[in-house]
């Protein structure tokens, strides 16, 4: 990853929207409510198939599958993609086919299985271009490059990230540029470059702001938080900051996100030494994880929950074992920044060097 990104001169133009509602569904916004999505997406997706329109079938399922899967009903988001893919390829509808495979690859990171994520958006991006659709090239390019960021592998991927910012600049894409921005603002905040990981992601709010993306702006503000947080200790505005962003969380049903606030709330609370209110909180974000079987999330609020426990007073021993255990569950998914925030937990609670065997049993 470069260690400077040319924010200035940026080609955005107009307002977010969501490529990914399409057909009957295509005048719905990009901060349409997921339950709204979801009720339109299914009368819709039953009117296709009674008149036995199949690119309507497999558009309109897409948004269904996306309405589930951020909604967290993994399930019937697994089923409702494949039933999309099915029915572009019997349709011949390649870019259709290619939206379906973003959407599967998408929910198979969200769940942790990051091998078949690589391979879905792969076979995304490769029926993107022979469809000559780049927006889902695009989004599967982007769905690749968050893969491995989110592994750690910020040398493989910042390139990319830099690239698909300028492509989503030429072309004006707000939402994309969004994206893009706050995913490079997260890979300098993890590496200690705060001001640089700041202008980025304070760049990113106003951008989606500008553009009428509440969901951008609401990753936006919750990465403006962190780093005013553990760059500049300013605990009350980094919550104000988590408070405005879960309104807009709450209002569009964005569960994934508003556990991913409460999680932050909780980072918050804790470099703060607020340990009470942080193990309330990380609790709450948990419990979200969990009810949407969100393995990353789930693993990372237990880890909060270790450390704050521990700092209140929790046995050593049993912390100890509850790292190790987080440490292999991390070594599962594959992420290797989360595994290493595991390892320095230990040191910083002094519970380290981690016990060995029988890591990794699961939750």
């Amino acid at each position: 990853m470069s260690q400077t990104v040319e924010t200035v001169g940026s080609a955005v133009r107009g307002k977010a929207f969501a490529p990914e509602y399409q057909g009957a569904l295509g005048s719905l916004s990009v901060n349409s409510s997921l339950t709204e999505v979801l009720e339109h997406g299914i009368r819709e997706l039953r009117a296709a198939e009674a008149a036995g329109e199949l690119r309507e079938v497999a558009r309109c399922g897409l948004a269904v599958a996306e309405a589930y899967r951020r909604l967290g009903r993994v399930e019937e988001a697994d089923r409702a993609w494949k039933a999309s893919y099915r029915t572009a390829r019997d349709a011949g509808d390649v870019g259709a086919m290619a939206w379906a495979l973003w959407s599967g690859g998408t929910l198979a990171r969200q769940r942790g299985a990051l091998a078949l994520a690589y391979r879905l958006l792969r076979l995304a991006a490769e029926a993107g271009e022979r469809g000559g659709d780049v927006v889902v090239r695009g989004y599967s390019l982007a769905g690749l490059a968050e893969t491995g960021r989110i592994q750690g592998d910020y040398q493989a991927v910042g390139e990319l990230h830099e690239q698909l910012l300028a492509e989503a600049r030429r072309r004006g894409e707000a939402r994309h540029t969004v994206w893009a921005l706050e995913g490079i603002a997260q890979m300098h905040r993890n590496t200690g470059s705060y001001d640089t990981a700041l202008a980025l992601f304070e760049e990113a709010a106003e951008t989606a702001e500008r553009a009428e993306d509440r969901r951008g702006w609401a990753w936006a503000l919750r990465g403006i938080a962190d780093v005013v947080s553990v760059r500049d200790g300013d605990v009350e505005r980094a919550l104000r900051l988590l408070s405005e962003a879960e309104v807009a969380c709450r209002d569009m049903k964005l569960s994934s996100a508003l556990a991913y606030n409460h999680k932050m709330r909780g980072n918050v609370l804790y470099r703060a030494g607020r340990y009470e209110e942080a193990r309330d909180v990380y609790a709450r974000a948990l419990e979200g994880f969990r009810a949407m079987d969100e393995p990353r999330g789930t693993a990372l609020s237990r880890l909060g929950l270790a450390k704050s426990r521990a700092r209140l007073g929790r046995d050593a021993a049993e912390t100890a074992a509850e790292l190790a255990e987080l440490r292999g569950t991390l070594d599962r998914i594959g992420l290797r920044h989360a595994r290493d925030m595991v390892e320095k937990a230990a040191a910083e609670l002094g519970v380290g060097p981690l016990p060995t065997g029988g890591a990794g049993a699961g939750r």
